[in-house]
Order: C-alpha cells, then sequence, then structure tokens
C-alpha cells in the first residue's frame, strides 16, 4: 500500500510546487503584467453652473504595470473631460497616468474632471454614474454622491 500512495503523493506535490511558482517567482504572471484599477473617494459637489461640474476620484492601481484614463463618460452630461491642473491654471488633456503600484488622484485645486453640457443639474444626495476608460484596462464603473458645493473631504482629497 505504501508505494501505491508513494508516486502519487510525489505527483501531488510536485503539481502543488508548480503551481505555486507559476504567477510570483516567473515575473510574467498574470498579475505582475497589468494593472489593477479600482476607483474609490469619488464625489461630485453640487454644480453651481447649470450647465457644468467638476468630479473628483481617485484611481488605485495595485498591478505591476501602469496605466492611463484616457476618458470619462456618464449619463449626466454631453461630454466629460479630463483636466490637469499646473500652477494653478487648469487645460484639458487626453490622459493622466496612473503609476504601477500607486494611485491618480482627483482632486480640488488639482487634476479633475469636467461635466460639460449638463443634462440636469444634479443636486445633494443624489448619485452620478460614471465609467472610467484606460489605455490598457477594461472600462471601471464608479458612483459619485452629490456633496454640497462647500464640500471639503477629510482624507484623500
Amino acid at each position: 500500500m505504501r508505494r501505491r500512495l508513494g508516486p502519487a503523493a510525489l505527483v501531488t506535490a510536485g503539481a502543488l510546487a508548480l503551481a505555486g511558482c507559476g504567477g510570483s517567482d516567473s515575473g510574467g504572471g498574470s498579475d505582475s503584467g497589468k494593472a489593477e484599477l479600482s476607483v474609490g473617494s469619488a464625489y461630485m459637489p453640487q454644480p453651481v453652473s447649470d450647465d457644468m461640474a467638476a468630479g473628483f476620484l481617485t484611481v488605485t492601481n495595485k498591478g505591476g504595470a501602469a496605466d492611463e484614463l484616457t476618458s470619462v463618460t456618464s449619463d449626466i452630461a454631453g461630454q466629460v473631460t479630463v483636466h490637469e491642473t499646473v500652477d494653478g491654471a487648469m487645460r484639458e488633456v487626453k490622459s493622466l497616468k496612473i503609476p504601477a503600484g500607486g494611485r491618480l488622484e482627483l482632486k480640488s485645486g488639482g487634476d479633475h474632471l469636467m461635466f460639460e453640457q449638463l443634462k440636469s443639474k444634479p443636486k445633494e444626495g443624489q448619485t452620478v454614474s460614471v465609467e472610467l476608460h484606460f489605455a490598457h484596462s477594461d472600462p471601471v464603473k464608479a458612483e459619485m454622491p452629490v456633496k454640497p458645493a462647500t464640500y471639503t473631504p477629510k482624507t484623500g482629497h
């Protein structure tokens, strides 16, 4: 009986050892060469304008590859543009980088989203749905609660 279990145990142990080595030791595992994106800390201050609003959020990348936020869509706006702020001046950009193992923070006074041609003016307490599009990763959907126009987050932004 020992002889029958011995080879079977060796085969099983060998298979488990090989399965455990694939992703972490080779450096070419499925997660190490891809971005792993998630969205958090999303909010929209209640717009003061009838046709424009700003949006803020954080994209976290736990993966081993960088990516870029290339566009955002939302049913509430005719278009959503991505802006960066440099030396106090904002300008529309085609993309914003998300470093491997890092994050992209869109915050008041910094990089942000602009919702233009609003179809309706969101009110405090409502939620705005957005879909973020990236250069390499699948789109990510997020909900942005509408906060008071003077809202300042305690953490994150």
